[in-house]
């Protein structure tokens, strides 16, 4: 058997999921930008954090995908996979989580993911309307997370 730092081995999809329900994360994030129309820049990521020993199946999953890359995480010690694209967030990512669907709670996150990048996809980020429709998801997703927006009640 190969190790498991091996980047070159390849991952069953149903691992994925399992490490993705444990590890992952899907997140929206939105930063005040003057220069836009709405006044608001709307990033989508999904991400997955290992410790130093293990970031070996980070490269792994971004083989799994065929996009993302894979970083070191100096604030939390730990590394990352990530993937950012829109295109790479629609055209690989989300088919994923819908053929093999996660077993979490963490399911419910990406439903709300998945509607961001829909709106998104569609350029509605890009309006007031559809920039409140993204802010309420956003209010709903992830709990537990430590970053909300307060400016975000001022689009409606």
């Amino acid at each position: 058997m190969k190790s498991i730092n091996a980047n070159h081995q390849i991952l069953n999809a149903h691992y994925v999921t399992g490490l993705v329900d444990g590890e992952g994360s899907f997140c929206i994030s939105v930063s005040p930008r003057s220069k836009l129309v709405t006044k608001w820049e709307v990033r989508p990521s999904f991400s997955v954090s290992q410790n130093f020993r293990s970031r070996g199946v980070l490269y792994q999953l971004k083989n799994f995908f065929g996009c993302g890359s894979v970083r070191e995480s100096k604030s939390d010690r730990t590394w990352k996979y990530e993937v950012r694209s829109l295109d790479d967030l629609v055209q690989k990512i989300a088919p994923h989580f819908h053929k093999f669907p996660l077993k979490t709670a963490k399911r419910l996150d990406f439903e709300k993911f998945d509607q961001v990048l829909r709106l998104m996809k569609a350029g509605l980020h890009l309006e007031k309307k559809g920039l409140g429709e993204i802010f309420s998801l956003i209010r709903t997703m992830n709990p537990s997370g430590k970053r909300i927006y307060q400016g975000l009640d001022l689009v409606k």
